[in-house]
């Protein structure tokens, strides 16, 4: 099975990431670019879901097995290059010239949980899975882009909480403070998203526009702000 695959239906374009958790590393980020090039180059789609393969986990976020030895071996170009690459899929989804919906179909975990909120839209199941970002246990402060687009999403107040304690949230805990669009039942989760996305059909030019506008600042955050901490090579405590 590929990392990731897609199929249509109609004018939505379903991305499936099919990487065991779905941990970022060169070999996944890869692979999600080029699959999200495809999409935009080879097909008429409008609406982009994605979802994971996995029955428990939509992302663990970053691959620490094969990331920590090159921190601890103080690899700054490998390092440099790989957080660079992170930002390009952040940027590309925030700016994605389609509506974006992330079916987070299990654990949406550290920068599998920044990612989420580079979509449109969220839905999370009820019945499995977590929101969280534990990057306070892990010794890892988040870069400016990163917090930039966890603002997007998360209230203030709640952002505060989450980065400072780890705390997980299920899918209705995530719905009461706005940070999903809803909640479903893992049965009904790709049925809602699919219903959901089916009722947007919008030309790309103009979504793509209003997005440029929309987080300009979020963009020049992770162009700009990101790259001197990046290439400083300080990751962890």
């Amino acid at each position: 099975m590929k990392p990731v695959e897609f199929s249509t239906d109609g004018h939505v374009a379903i991305v499936s990431m099919n990487s065991d958790d779905n941990r970022f590393n060169p070999p996944f980020l890869n692979a999600l670019l080029s699959l999200l090039d495809e999409i935009e180059d080879s097909t008429d789609a409008s609406v982009l879901i994605v979802k994971s393969a996995h029955e428990k986990i939509f992302s663990n976020g970053l691959d620490l097995d094969w990331l920590l030895p090159h921190i601890e071996n103080a690899r700054t170009e490998t390092i440099t290059d790989f957080f660079l690459q992170l930002n390009r899929l952040f940027k590309k989804l925030l700016i994605y010239p389609m509506i974006t919906i992330a079916a987070i179909t299990g654990h949406a975990f550290a920068a599998g949980a920044i990612m989420c909120c580079a979509f449109d839209f969220r839905f999370m199941r009820t019945d499995r899975g977590y929101f969280c970002l534990p990057e306070v246990d892990l010794g890892m402060p988040f870069l400016p882009g990163m917090i930039a687009l966890l603002k997007r999403v998360i209230p203030p107040y709640k952002f505060e909480e989450l980065q400072l304690t780890g705390q997980r949230l299920t899918a209705e805990a995530c719905l009461e403070h706005h940070i999903i669009t809803r909640a479903c039942h893992d049965s009904n989760l790709m049925a809602e998203a699919l219903e959901f996305a089916k009722t947007l059909h919008k030309k790309r030019g103009i979504i793509r526009e209003m997005k440029i506008r929309a987080n300009r600042h979020i963009i020049h955050t992770l162009d700009v702000e990101d790259l001197p901490l990046i290439q400083s090579g300080r990751f962890s405590y």
